[in-house]
């Protein structure tokens, strides 16, 4: 088969110890994103299968309906909201998607990004290499509120370190995450205000779906202090449009940390969060690291093996399994 990897933004597929299992298959990787729905149809024209890595790229039936020739989409990861199951099934072409990474990745990166927005880490490290010696004063975390909304799988892991490092934990989210919270221990507040305005740090850990997007609005942003710190690790339209910009402008918050946007790849510096003096901005790497790749694209790899060897796996639509 040929096989067409799309959005591996570092070349990272080939170097992963599954990419040996494809060794009798013709593989194709494309590093950057193509938007626009008929070029990127016209890039996969000729592909039996496609990888797609997470939801780097939407899959809908504008593109769909253009690949007469593919037969399977491997998607790294449980999530196809950004395909269009309905029109593979029609086309015959068959969607696997299974794995799930750790929790562990995205917290860790959660916990950099705090600690390097209140410890000003980026900001020195650029000093100290232009031959000055310290020239801020960074802000602790013992005894300090961190909010976590909410603590799921990614947010239970944040709130642990936040109880290790001597914080109040305080957490916020539907009624049974509340419940959660309270059983492991961590404070709930009284309304959605307080836990907004008594937090030092907040941390949000949601899914994206269309019950949770702009969950997070301007008033939620406008009750937290001059001197807090929200860090979004998770989906950027959580956060209703246009609202932390403007907030940070407001100073309520007075810091963010972000590594999730509206429309990714951020190419060219072209966000206005970067343009900020009060935010620390990662390109969208809470999953990128080595085992989880490993973790993700081994799923994938088991779904075009077991298809090649007519022993499909993870198979969502298995309706479309025999048209083709």
């Amino acid at each position: 088969m040929k096989i067409a990897v799309i959005d591996d933004y570092q070349d990272a597929f080939r170097q992963l110890a599954g990419f040996a299992r494809l060794k009798d298959h013709e593989v194709v990787v494309f590093h950057d994103t193509e938007k626009d729905p008929a070029k990127l149809a016209a890039r996969l024209v000729d592909a039996d299968a496609v990888l797609l890595t997470q939801q780097r790229s939407p899959f809908p039936r504008a593109v769909i309906e253009k690949l007469p020739k593919l037969r399977l989409i491997a998607q790294t990861g449980r999530n196809t909201n950004h395909i269009d199951v309905a029109a593979c099934t029609e086309k015959g072409i068959v969607v696997a998607a299974a794995g799930s990474g750790t929790p562990h990745a995205t917290a860790e990166l959660a916990w950099g990004l705090i600690l390097a927005s209140l410890r000003h880490i980026p900001h020195e490290v650029e000093q100290l290499k232009n031959g000055v010696w310290q020239t801020t004063v960074g802000t602790g975390l013992n005894g300090k509120t961190l909010g976590v909304y909410a603590p799921g799988r990614i947010g239970s892991c944040v709130a642990r370190v936040g109880k290790a490092f001597g914080m109040t934990v305080t957490c916020w989210g539907r009624d049974a995450s509340k419940a959660r919270a309270r059983e492991a221990g961590y404070e709930v507040p009284a309304t959605r205000e307080e836990f907004f305005t008594s937090a030092d740090v907040i941390s949000l850990h949601i899914p994206l779906n269309k019950d949770t997007r702009g969950i997070v609005t301007a008033a939620d942003l406008g009750c937290m202090k001059p001197s807090a710190l929200f860090v979004n690790t998770s989906r950027a339209p959580l956060v209703a449009a246009g609202a932390l910009v403007e907030a940070l402008k407001k100073g309520r918050p007075g810091f963010a940390a972000v590594d999730v946007y509206e429309d990714e790849p951020v190419i060219g510096g072209n966000h206005p969060l970067l343009k900020l003096p009060n935010v620390i901005c990662t390109p969208h790497l809470g999953y990128v690291e080595q085992s989880t790749y490993e973790s993700y694209y081994g799923s994938a790899i088991d779904g075009i093996v077991g298809f090649c060897e007519g022993k499909p796996v993870n198979v969502l639509n298995p309706e479309a399994l025999g048209k083709k």
